[in-house]
């Protein structure tokens, strides 16, 4: 190892496309960060860092194959120059577990509401949604476990603290922290030009007071970042009739934003997706209907050329008030819809997920350079409801509707993922890394657009405590306490505090995305796919 890189600890690969950094301080991770935002890698998508480590994402695995030693003749020792900016955060400290808190540091309830108020806390790194930063503070007073068992939903502005850490949930969602009290901040917010209130660097100080005082709306110096398009017609669109099940806006998604704890999202089945657009002559980042097993019904207010592929449905269009007039037109090719007609898809054959993309693309607001839908964190439109009515953007000049696609083979009964070991494979015992590959694990009814959750026989670990909260990745096999494994997919939160015994493939997640429940996996280690961890490797 180079004295220029003597902070690093270890590169651990993830998976094909990133490699996790360990370093020996939260001074080297911050400044390997900074390192890497201000001179990146070739290749270089994503960098996140954690409590003691920064994960490094590649746009493609060839990219992946020189971070590690490209990364060992980084200087990670030098400082990072942080944005110091000091936030003020009013808070009312009535948390329910300020008692609890109480008497495990042995402070009493004054004593904890001084010892949080009396020092100024520093943004370290972002966390698992959009506007959560780990915040370390200047003592040890108020350093306590998390919960045992963690709620299942925090509510927006819970001001919180674990371990070394204190931070303010920016929306209500599920958490394992103690809450000592709420603040009526706004965390998170696309309407300003930067929507983090607190970006890493920043100080911040907490001040107790017994009531929030309501700003009127002031002057918002910059646009959001939610932008329309000049360019749409609005005079087309798309009636919804029924969402089905669950249909959201997807496009190829918004990679970079990992540090604000922002994933990547976008179509789960980015191959279904690229071919819709290619028949409809579509870019392929345009923006389609992600509809998760069937059950959709749309109203043409105008004439619509669009394409289905994905998931196997039946499709069948008729004309409102007519009900003689009927055809079921072909999956995987265009399909006229005329102004007044109704396009219906069955409930799948094969597979959960269709794509439906309308030439020109649907026209929503551009968040964060993307229009997918985040079902986890909130970005983005929606997911459709009954009596929407969806634009559609002018198609690009000198494009073309294309014939038939050829669709992607039969599923097999039992569906199989590549996968890289690691990072934390160590933290099981080699029964239990080995019984990963050799059993099928089935896919529960609990999946979602943020991981497949899985049922076999459970994970057994060989290391206790807790794991540092560490940059994931889409495709990591993490394991919780249960030892039953989730895999997760697009919406997945960008940090974790439970070991990842592996990564699938990039390439396999769309096979993954079309698994349903009681669909049976079997994963497969590919070791050789994993990117070099030392310079020395081929």
């Amino acid at each position: 190892m180079t004295g220029s890189s003597r902070g690093i600890r270890a590169i651990r690969a993830v998976g094909d496309r990133a490699v996790l950094v360990e370093l020996g301080s939260l001074t080297d991770v911050l400044g390997l960060q900074a390192r890497l935002q201000e001179d990146p890698i070739d290749g270089q998508l994503d960098v996140l860092a954690a409590a003691t480590t920064v994960l490094v994402t590649a746009v493609s695995a060839a990219a992946a194959r020189g971070f590690a030693a490209e990364l060992r003749g980084r200087d990670v020792t030098r400082a990072p120059h942080p944005d110091t900016t000091l936030v003020l955060i009013d808070a009312i400290y009535d948390g329910e577990d300020l008692a609890l808190v109480a008497a495990e540091t042995g402070l009493g309830l004054d004593g904890v509401i001084a010892a949080h108020t009396g020092q100024t806390w520093t943004a370290a790194f972002g966390g698992f949604a959009p506007g959560f930063v780990y915040l370390t503070g200047e003592t040890a007073a108020l350093v306590v476990p998390r919960r045992a068992v963690p709620r299942s939903a925090v509510p927006a502005g819970a001001v919180a603290i674990a371990g070394d850490y204190s931070a303010v949930y920016p929306r209500a969602s599920p958490g394992g922290w103690q809450l000592v009290g709420r603040t009526n901040a706004r965390m998170w917010d696309l309407d300003r030009a930067q929507p983090a209130l607190v970006r890493p660097g920043n100080r911040v100080r907490f001040r107790a007071v017994r009531e929030f005082v309501v700003a009127a709306a002031g002057f918002i110096d910059a646009p959001g970042t939610a932008q329309p398009d000049a360019a749409a017609d609005t005079s087309h669109g798309i009636l919804v009739v029924s969402p089905g099940l669950q249909t959201t806006v997807q496009d190829l998604g918004r990679p970079g934003f990992a540090d604000l704890g922002v994933a990547s999202s976008g179509a789960l089945d980015r191959g279904a997706l690229r071919r819709a657009n290619h028949i409809v002559g579509n870019p392929a980042m345009a923006a389609v209907l992600e509809n998760a097993l069937g059950g959709l019904t749309l109203t043409a207010a105008t004439d619509q050329v669009l394409a289905v592929t994905g998931a196997t449905v039946s499709l069948t269009v008729t004309v409102s008030g007519v009900a003689t007039v009927r055809r079921e037109p072909p999956m995987d090719a265009p399909i006229s819809l005329l102004a007044g007609e109704t396009l219906t898809l069955g409930t799948p054959c094969t597979g959960v997920r269709s794509y439906l993309a309308f030439r020109g693309g649907i026209d929503v607001p551009i968040v964060l350079g993307s229009r997918s839908t985040d079902t986890m964190s909130g970005i983005g439109p929606a997911p459709l409801a009954a009596g929407d009515r969806l634009r559609m953007l002018p198609a690009a000049p000198g494009s073309a509707v294309h014939g038939p696609e050829t669709p992607p083979a039969v599923p097999a009964e039992v569906t199989v993922l590549r996968f890289v070991p690691g990072p934390r494979a160590d933290w099981f015992d080699a029964a239990s890394v080995a019984r990963l590959a050799l059993d099928e694990w089935m896919v529960t009814a609990l999946s979602n657009r943020i991981g497949l959750r899985l049922d076999g026989e459970a994970l057994v670990r060989s290391t206790p405590g807790e794991l540092a909260s560490e940059g994931t990745v889409k495709g990591a096999i993490q394991v919780p306490p249960s030892g039953l494994p989730v895999l997760f997919l697009a919406d997945h939160p960008v940090t974790g505090g439970y070991p990842v015994v592996g990564v699938v493939l990039a390439e396999d997640l769309d096979l993954a995305a079309q698994l349903s429940t009681g669909a049976r996996i079997r994963f497969t280690p590919t070791p050789d796919a994993a990117p070099p961890t030392s310079p020395e490797q081929p």
